[in-house]
């Protein structure tokens, strides 16, 4: 899967604007995608910790909370901040690549909470991809099981 190489201006455009509307629309997609999924492992240790996900090819920074109802935008300091770029955040959602694989390639980097980091990287790896993408309306899942197979 070749993801193409995103040009420095608009990285540089993306990385000016302001967190807080694409911080918004994660935590909605991941109440919708991931929380339903979550509550049925023992996510309580999420609970009330902050986190940032930074997509270093896009400029992009995600900052949430996870509290009791789910995920909400955060603009606090991350107890866990995970970067990668798009592509490798993608092959991981397609589980096309290793979470340790990358990281010891240094192509994932964890900063902050190391023990949370590895709690984050076993619950996602207990998620069922399936059950996420069965809640996303059928074109969407469609598009996103033909996007991880590519």
């Amino acid at each position: 899967m070749l993801m193409p190489v995103v040009p420095t201006s608009l990285s540089r455009l993306i990385a000016r604007l302001p967190s807080a509307p694409p911080s918004l629309a994660f935590s909605l997609a991941a109440n919708r995608l991931l929380w339903p999924a979550l509550q049925t492992l023992d996510w309580q240790p999420l609970a009330g910790r902050r986190y940032a996900i930074r997509v270093k090819d896009l400029g992009l920074s995600l900052r949430f909370a996870v509290g009791q109802r789910g995920f909400a935008p955060d603009s606090g300091a991350p107890d866990l901040t995970i970067s990668a770029t798009a592509r490798d955040f993608l092959l991981l959602l397609a589980r096309r690549e290793d979470p340790d694989t990358l990281f010891f390639s240094r192509r994932l980097v964890s900063e902050g909470d190391t023990e949370l980091g590895l709690i984050v990287k076993n619950l996602l790896d207990a998620l069922d991809p399936d059950a996420v993408l069965q809640r996303l309306p059928a074109p969407l899942a469609r598009a996103a099981q033909r996007l991880m197979a590519a």
